[in-house]
């Protein structure tokens, strides 16, 4: 049974509050389940998650993984919460180090080859991690928009 927790941050209008991933492995049949209130395109990126981590050379846990969205009551859409799910699930299998995630937030939508793709909203976002004084990575083709942002610790990344 392993754990891990990855910082995001949702868009409503013209805010962007803190959202919590919790993605849990455990033992069972393998399955992947998002709970936490996620619209159709979040629920969808367990598709995109898994074949993104697979053509990237990663290895997709065979276990039954469940991942939390909080809070609950906050609503999520988009593929913002690819990047941060996946990160998640390497975490919780150990194939990355859990502390790296400390003080990282991320957004970003993955395609199946494992590019990160650009998403709505990084000025806000980069603007409330700003805020929070954490390290934002987001997808290179949103670098120009979050360096409008005095200050702001961001990392770009294609895939």
């Amino acid at each position: 049974m392993s754990i891990a927790t990855v910082y995001s941050r949702a868009l409503v209008g013209m805010q962007s509050p803190l959202v919590t991933i919790e993605v849990h492995l455990s033992r069972g049949l393998p399955s992947l389940s998002i709970v936490g209130m996620a619209e159709t395109a979040v629920k969808e990126s367990k598709d995109r998650v898994r074949s993104a981590l697979l053509n990237s050379q990663f290895i997709f846990p065979q276990q039954r993984i469940t991942i939390n969205l909080a809070p609950a009551d906050l609503p999520k859409e988009g593929g913002r919460f690819d990047l941060p799910i996946a990160l998640g699930v390497l975490a919780a299998s150990e194939q990355i180090p859990l502390s790296m995630l400390d003080k990282l937030e991320c957004i970003g939508e993955l395609g199946l080859s494992g590019e990160l793709r650009p998403v709505r909203g990084v000025l806000p976002t980069a603007l409330s991690t700003q805020q929070a004084k954490r390290c934002l990575l987001i997808p290179t083709a949103n670098q120009q928009e979050a360096s409008y942002i005095d200050r702001a610790e961001i990392i770009a990344a294609d895939s």
